[in-house]
C-alpha cells in the first residue's frame, strides 16, 4: 500500500497535468476550427446563403472520412505526421496534435447539427432586413445555436478525456499512461481502480458545468 501510494503521490499530479494539457489544447483547436468548417457546411448546403453542392460534398466527404476511423488507427497514421512537424510523437504535445486532428471533424459535425436545427423563419426574416451574411452569422446564427455548441462542446471534451486515455498507450503521458505502466504492467490494482474514479469524477463535473451553462443560456 505504502508502495501505491507513493506511485500516486509521484506520478498522479504530473499524469494529470498532462492530460489537462493534451485535453485543454486539443478542444480550443477543434472547437474554433470545427466551429469554422461546421458553419462552412452549414452555408454551403443551404439555399438561404452561398449554397456550393459541389465543395459541400467534397468537405463532407472528407469530415465523414476523418470520423469514420477509429483514434487509435488514426492515432498511428499520425505518428509520421507529427514526428515531422515536432520531433518526438511520442510527448504530450504529439498527443495533443492528435487528439486535435480528432477533435476537427467531430466537432464541426455537431456545430453543423446545431446551426441546422435554428428556424428558418428566423434566418428568412434577417435576410429580409437586408442583414448580409457574415452579420447573420454573428447576430442571428451564433447565438441562436449556442446552447448546441455548448452541449457539443462537452460532449466533446469528454470523448477526448477517453481519447487521451489510448493516447498514453504509446507513451504521450497522462493518466492513461499512468493507469497502463503502474497499473495493468506493474499489477497495481489500486492505481488503476484510482485513475478510474477520477475519470468518472471530473466526467461528471464536466457536464454539470455544462449542462448549467447551456440551461443559462437556452431560452425560455
Amino acid at each position: 500500500m505504502e508502495n501505491t501510494q507513493q506511485i500516486l503521490q509521484d506520478y498522479l499530479p504530473q499524469a494529470l497535468w498532462e492530460t489537462f494539457y493534451m485535453v485543454g489544447v486539443s478542444t480550443i483547436i477543434g472547437v474554433l476550427l470545427g466551429t469554422a468548417i461546421g458553419l462552412a457546411l452549414f452555408l454551403l448546403n443551404n439555399e438561404l446563403f452561398a449554397a456550393n453542392r459541389v465543395i459541400h460534398q467534397m468537405a463532407d466527404f472528407v469530415v465523414n472520412a476523418i470520423r469514420s476511423l477509429p483514434f487509435l488507427i488514426l492515432l498511428v497514421t499520425l505518428i509520421p505526421l507529427i514526428t515531422l512537424l515536432i520531433g518526438d510523437p511520442y510527448t504530450p504535445t504529439g498527443g495533443a496534435i492528435a487528439l486535435s486532428v480528432a477533435a476537427v471533424p467531430f466537432f464541426a459535425r455537431i456545430a453543423e447539427s446545431s446551426f441546422a436545427e435554428i428556424d428558418a423563419g428566423v434566418l428568412e426574416a434577417s435576410i429580409a432586413t437586408g442583414a448580409k451574411t457574415r452579420q447573420i452569422v454573428f447576430a442571428v446564427i451564433l447565438p441562436e445555436s449556442l446552447p448546441g455548441l455548448i452541449r457539443g462542446v462537452v460532449l466533446t471534451i469528454i470523448s477526448l478525456l477517453g481519447y487521451s486515455a489510448m493516447v498514453g498507450t504509446i507513451g504521450a503521458g497522462g493518466i492513461g499512461d499512468l493507469a497502463l505502466q503502474y497499473g495493468y504492467y506493474r499489477y497495481e490494482t489500486v492505481v488503476l481502480v484510482a485513475v478510474i474514479v477520477l475519470l468518472v469524477i471530473i466526467v461528471q463535473i464536466i457536464q454539470w458545468l455544462g449542462d448549467r451553462c447551456a440551461s443559462y443560456f437556452t431560452k425560455t
